[in-house]
């Protein structure tokens, strides 16, 4: 099969370059009303009226959705980017293309694809990395609770597992109260489907120790603080964080970076049952601590509570944890721009700059200390909710820094792990958002040559 060479140009370069074309090609683009703006496609035939080339609109910039859209548009056949490799951004817009092909076909029957983009050998495994696990966040945060319970979720972490050689164990049920993780039980234990601790172990033990821990809350009742209809819509979505620490893992071994990698995974189901537990109970939490519950719905914070008490007592070289956490960090910051919180200075600027250079952004907000009075109790160490609805991202991020040693530095990001709306690239549905910036983070970190 021939391959047809894609071109992207922006709208300045298309001026300079269709200055240099035939009359006929400077005829055939006026004709097509392509100005190079975004997501605008021109196919170029030969004399014989066969597609030679193509050139893809790059509006302002090039950017990781430049071509998302583009196997939508294009015919049936082989692409290759003419391009430069070695500029990221090529790169980037070759993940973003292979994004575009995603489809979530579990329930229905996949849509035939006959477009294929060409990647040179020496760039493959890092962009189809990116693409799978962009893929494995999606399909998971996609599948409904029915299908994706606990057991589901501990079972993906196994399939995950077996195709790197790395090791699960899971504490299930009323063992998580002799094994000392009473906070996962209690907002698991209504649930028909038992509650657990998922671990994940990977690396060689003398490689700086790295632990992800992801909020798996398979399905979001609300508890006995109910949730309405319209909140619990999505809420199949809330073991986002457990998700993207997956998609993290899975980015980690697949270039084998040299780090001895711990994933833990607090997965339950929210559900309502005769010993559900209330507002106003007061329930322990493997560190010792008290929390009065203000309110049933806030449980994600309890279930990382018990994970990040255990990440730390493993004296983790560095702790980051997802988690589809707040209602607020989406008022605050919208869809797209997962917040952030750190202990640490020098990781929040680095994660920053990781952000940056792989398009996948993030925001810091603070851990602003005054704030902790918002989370007192008269009868317990701490309130799991604060006494109002103002700084709610903060003081959820609060709640779990109480949970870390001072000295680990430690990030917790907020993510919504959820598309609003077809976008290029972005089909509505689940979406990694800061998975990527995250193992950017860890490359530089632990590879920097790599």
């Amino acid at each position: 099969m021939t391959t047809i060479k894609l071109q992207t140009l922006t709208e300045t370069e298309f001026s300079q370059w269709l200055s240099n074309q035939s009359s006929k090609t400077q005829s055939w683009a006026k004709a097509a009303g392509f100005t190079g703006g975004a997501g605008e496609t021109l196919m170029l035939p030969d004399d014989d009226g066969v597609v030679s080339s193509v050139i893809c609109g790059a509006g302002s910039g090039r950017d990781l959705w430049t071509l998302g859209g583009a196997s939508q548009k294009l015919g049936e056949g082989r692409y290759e980017l003419d391009e430069d490799w070695e500029e990221p951004s090529t790169r980037q817009m070759a993940v973003g293309f292979l994004l575009g092909q995603y489809q979530f076909t579990r329930y229905l029957k996949p849509k035939s694809s006959s477009v294929e983009l060409v990647l040179p050998d020496a760039w493959r495994e890092e962009i189809e990395g990116q693409v799978r696990a962009t893929a494995l966040v999606r399909d998971l945060v996609n599948t409904p609770a029915e299908h994706m319970g606990p057991q589901e979720l501990a079972d993906a972490t196994e399939s995950l597992a077996g195709e790197f050689g790395a090791d699960v164990e899971q504490v299930i049920g009323d063992d998580l109260l002799t094994r000392n993780y009473p906070a996962i039980h209690i907002v698991g234990r209504a649930a028909e489907k038992q509650p657990r601790l998922i671990r994940l172990r990977w690396g060689k033990p003398s490689d700086p120790l790295v632990v992800l821990v992801g909020k798996g809350v398979c399905f979001d009742s609300g508890g006995l603080n109910m949730k309405n209809s319209a909140g619990m819509a999505l809420m199949k979505k809330d073991m986002g964080g457990a998700a993207h620490v997956l998609g993290v893992a899975r980015l980690i071994m697949q270039h084998g970076l040299p780090v001895q990698l711990k994933v833990l995974i607090s997965a339950v189901e929210n559900a309502v049952s005769g010993n559900a537990y209330r507002p106003g109970d007061v329930i322990a939490t493997r560190k010792g601590s008290s929390i009065e519950i203000g309110n049933t719905d806030a449980e994600g914070r309890l279930v990382m509570s018990d994970a990040l008490t255990l990440a730390c007592e493993m004296s983790a070289e560095l702790i980051i944890d997802f988690a589809t956490l707040t209602g607020a960090a989406r008022v605050a910051m919208g869809p797209d721009v997962p917040p952030f919180f750190t202990n640490h200075e020098g990781v929040a600027e680095d994660l920053m700059a990781a952000s940056a250079a792989v398009q996948d952004p993030l925001w810091r907000l603070p851990l602003y200390q005054p704030y902790r009075e918002m989370l007192k109790s008269s009868v317990a160490d701490m309130n799991n909710v604060g006494g109002s609805s103002f700084g709610g991202c903060i003081t959820a991020a609060l709640f779990l820094e109480h949970f870390v040693t001072d000295n680990i530095p430690w990030v917790h990001i907020d993510t919504y792990a959820w598309n609003q709306a077809d976008r290029p690239g972005r089909p509505k549905g689940g979406e990694a958002l800061g998975m990527r910036a995250v193992f950017e983070l860890l490359r530089r970190r632990y590879a920097p040559a790599g």
